[in-house]
């Protein structure tokens, strides 16, 4: 190779890693938290973004059949012992065959049903 054709060759080399590397930031940046002067407009941001991810956690419907304990801490009322118990519950008798049949499980009532109806389903 002359040394032009290796100068070509570098520089296209170049070029191309900086091209990859401004699309690396900026999809990185995409994901980022904004940067704030002010703390309170920082703290404002926090507040509303924590609040929104409650928010869509408390609104997601869930499967007390496929639910792992995780999902159903999630709900009002249930615990890590309780959620424990509707898995057990549901081990040893099957599927819920209704939302309404949770409280037959032990230490859940008909009123922490109740209070959880509109985010509980027996189906996908």
């Amino acid at each position: 190779m002359n040394a032009h054709r290796k100068f070509s060759f570098v520089s296209l080399l170049m070029t191309t890693a900086f091209s990859l590397l401004l699309s690396v930031v900026a999809l990185s940046n995409a994901n980022a938290d904004p940067c704030f002067d002010d703390p309170q407009r920082a703290y404002e941001y926090l507040i509303a973004r924590e609040k929104s991810i409650t928010q869509a956690r408390e609104q997601k419907v869930i499967n007390i059949n496929r639910a792992n304990e995780g999902d159903l801490v999630s709900l009002d009322g249930i615990g890590s012992s309780k959620a424990q118990a509707i898995i057990l519950y549901r081990d040893m008798f099957g599927d819920f065959k209704t939302v309404d049949e949770l409280a037959k499980v032990k230490g859940i009532g008909a009123k922490t049903v109740e209070k959880n109806q509109r985010r509980l389903s027996v189906r996908d």
